[in-house]
């Protein structure tokens, strides 16, 4: 079979509702076109939802990591009392809390590719000329997409491997572990169309001829 009847086969078996299907399907080659495919379109589908609606832009993945960190917070809390008052705990309170974590940390990576607060050498780069610094920019734009891309496509993987192995949550009864792995395609997904937006602000700027490289500030805000 070749890799474009391949990533037919996975694509149109992701649709189909059975988990069986799609974990001998999203196993192949061509599951790395449809991943590709997903990051992209996904990231544009997110790029244009931001550029409709500003609020969206500003406060989805602070939002999100907001709620899961008091959600997080409130469990502990909670098995904290429930353990040295009434002397009981809550069987999924050691699990629960770690996928929630998993949750919060890869939203808050889309965020901060949004505040350019992961490795830039910005200082290096200020020194640089200006399409030298714009090239270095689009590289950095090319190598996120790249990565997210690898992240979807085999936690996509990862996703249908739990689900059709209906593997639950310890210390549930029927809390399913996809559920939590789910959402980390989908935080990729959103830090590919943070990485489209900074690269699309990055020619804008190199056009006009603003300032390229600022200097990223950990716990700022854009």
């Amino acid at each position: 079979m070749s890799i474009l009847a391949e990533a037919v086969t996975a694509f149109t078996s992701l649709f189909s509702g059975d988990w069986f299907s799609m974990k001998s399907a999203v196993r192949t080659n061509g599951m790395w076109i449809v991943g590709t495919a997903i990051t992209l379109l996904g990231g544009i589908a997110t790029l244009f939802a931001y550029r409709m609606s500003p609020w969206l832009e500003r406060n989805l993945e602070k939002s999100i990591i907001i709620y899961t960190y008091l959600v997080i917070a409130g469990i502990i809390f909670w098995g904290v009392v429930d353990r040295f008052v009434f002397s009981n705990q809550q069987p999924w309170s050691t699990t629960i809390p770690p996928l929630l974590f998993m949750i919060m940390a890869w939203f808050g990576c889309s965020y901060n590719v949004k505040l350019r607060t992961h490795l830039s050498f910005s200082e290096f780069r200020s020194n640089m000329p200006r399409p030298a610094q714009f090239a270095v920019l689009t590289l950095d734009a090319i190598l996120w997409f790249v990565f997210c891309v690898i992240v979807v496509t085999t936690t996509i993987r990862a996703t249908v491997n739990s689900a059709s192995n209906f593997q639950i949550v310890q210390g549930t009864d029927d809390t399913m572990q996809w559920w939590f792995i789910i959402t980390v395609p989908i935080a990729f997904t959103l830090m590919a169309g943070r990485v489209m937006e900074n690269w699309l602000i990055d020619r804008k700027n190199f056009r006009e001829g603003n300032k390229l490289i600022e200097q990223a500030v950990i716990g700022g805000d854009a």
